[in-house]
């Protein structure tokens, strides 16, 4: 393969061609690109001589937000090694976990003790100080490598309460930048915001789709995202990426007044739905800004999906609360909408395959039934797929609706409950909870009701939110079956390690104790 294929021969080329260009900017410190690619040459060094004079086949790394974090993830691609990002917040034993389930040789640590308990060699180092293993070490050969390596591996949540180790091609992340840097139109110049952790597969079009083109990397401080504008002024942002939610959280701190941005050129968002209200406070503060709405499991490369809101709000008028389209899949991508049945429909679950997707998951049980194939008009469930092959498409688990041409997201498989015997779409409901006066954003969860039934609860952030008017209201355009027993109201939703919405705290905050669930099966026997 050409050396330019694989992740760490595109960042090499940019290096060759403008060795002077910052690449990187955190913490404080500037880095040039000859300056990076000498420190993750000595970084590359010190794994080596760790793992016994050969490369490493598989590192771990645990840092964060520090050019230890940085540095240390291109030394491993320099090795041809894959890199397994571990979160420094996250437990030690979750970390250790994963370091078993992904076989890691060793793992590369900020050297401040976050190593500690994990059961493979633990390799610290501080790449931002006067290490004296930096000034000894030596960079080794770059190391060409084949284009179906597998450049990183990324644990997610697992319906069975396990981490899923999901493997990625550089050929994967190739096609992926071949994609995004000229739509983008990202080079020397180029200031992108890194707002993701490294466990978040959205951070490495930051990072590579940086320094595959010459653009340089900006990584906030830690408050930096409770006031997003401020972040981009001050390091004159060119390329913002993040969640939705950080426009929620921005909107309610009042931190985003409009033309608060006015130099920004692209605001791209992922990771959850963006409903239009979300996407309007920011293009009000970022009005010469291009907004674009992208969607993609990690199983697919980041993402796969765009859709680019018309300019200054033109198009048809759409209600604030619902969400934005994430419109058509990438070049090189196959999509099928099917039904239960596995036909092709204009709603359903959304199945991909093409040059962004992953070669199946590290633990070969976890693709059973991950996958179709789809012959004589219909999709057929793979059982068993230990390798699946390239003709299969990937069951991305989300019901989309197809509409003017478009994708809708509306909502997960996984987010079909039952309640009373009547199958419940949870986006629904609230998506007509953001409808309601005042509401910013909504979340419907499930929990124990009376008699071990299943009951809704809902949670809602907003200004002046009355929540009996708001039940009210849903009572008047849902089915009684899908009304939430109650609406809470809260100043901001609880957030996970890769600022999304945490579901399952909300659950926890949101389940009734015994003596409200009896209150509430009192008050519903006296109304019924």
């Amino acid at each position: 393969m050409r050396t330019d294929e694989s992740m760490y021969g595109h960042f090499a080329r940019t290096a060759r061609r403008h060795p002077e260009a910052l690449a990187l900017e955190v913490g404080g410190a500037a880095y040039r690109y000859a300056e990076l690619e000498e420190l993750s040459g000595r970084l590359a060094g010190i794994l080596v001589a760790a793992s016994g004079g050969a490369p490493p086949r598989r590192v771990g790394l645990l840092a964060s937000r520090t050019v230890t974090a940085y540095a240390g993830y291109l030394a491993v691609q320099r090795l041809g090694a894959t890199v397994v990002p571990l979160n420094p917040a996250f437990p030690t034993a979750r970390n250790a976990d994963i370091a078993e389930r992904a076989g890691l040789d060793l793992v590369l640590a900020e050297d401040d003790g976050s190593g500690a308990g994990l059961p493979v060699p633990v390799v610290p180092v501080d790449a931002g100080g006067p290490d004296p293993q930096l000034a000894r070490a030596t960079a080794p050969p770059v190391r060409p490598v084949p284009r179906d390596a597998l450049c990183y591996v990324l644990f997610t949540s697992g319906s069975t309460g396990t981490p899923k180790g999901v493997p990625v091609r550089h050929r994967n992340v190739a096609a992926y930048l071949e994609h995004v840097i000229p739509r983008y139109g990202l080079g020397v110049g180029s200031r992108l915001s890194q707002t993701f952790d490294l466990t978040f597969d959205l951070s490495v079009f930051d990072l590579f789709g940086a320094w595959a083109s010459g653009g340089t990397v900006v990584v906030p401080g830690p408050h930096d995202l409770l006031a997003p504008a401020r972040f981009v002024a001050r390091e004159r942002i060119t390329h913002w990426f993040s969640v939705p939610s950080v426009v929620s959280l921005a909107g309610r701190l009042r931190g985003l007044t409009p033309g608060s941005m006015p130099d920004l050129r692209w605001s791209l968002f992922c990771g959850e739905p963006l409903t239009h209200r979300q996407a309007a406070a920011w293009r009000a503060a970022a009005p010469a800004s291009v907004l674009e709405n992208l969607y993609g499991p990690t199983e697919l490369t980041l993402s796969c999906t765009q859709y680019r809101l018309p300019a200054d709000g033109a198009g048809p008028a759409a209600d604030p609360g619902e969400t934005v389209p994430i419109g058509t899949p990438y070049p090189g991508l196959e999509h099928l909408v099917v039904d239960e049945a596995g036909r092709p429909a204009a709603e359903g679950e959304l199945c991909v395959r093409g040059v962004q997707r992953f070669p199946g998951y590290l633990d070969p049980d976890d693709n059973r039934e991950r996958f179709v194939e789809f012959a004589d008009g219909a999709a057929t469930v793979v059982r068993e797929a230990a390798e699946p092959g390239e003709h299969l498409w990937y069951r991305t688990g989300d019901r989309v609706r197809t509409a003017d041409g478009q994708l809708r997201h509306v909502g997960r498989l996984d987010q079909q409950v039952k309640v009373r015997g009547f199958r419940v779409e949870l986006g629904e409901i609230e998506a007509e909870l953001r409808r309601g006066p005042g509401v910013r954003d909504a979340v419907v969860v499930v929990t124990t009701g009376p008699g071990g039934d299943a009951a809704l609860q809902a949670a809602c952030t907003g200004d002046d939110v009355d929540t009996d008017r708001l039940l009210a209201a849903l009572r008047e355009r849902l089915p009684a079956y899908m009304v939430p027993e109650a609406v809470t109201c809260l100043n901001a939703f609880p957030l996970n390690a890769n600022g999304k919405t945490d579901r399952k705290d909300l659950q926890r905050t949101l389940t009734p104790s015994a003596d409200e669930t009896r209150a509430g099966a009192a008050q519903r026997g006296r109304t019924s």
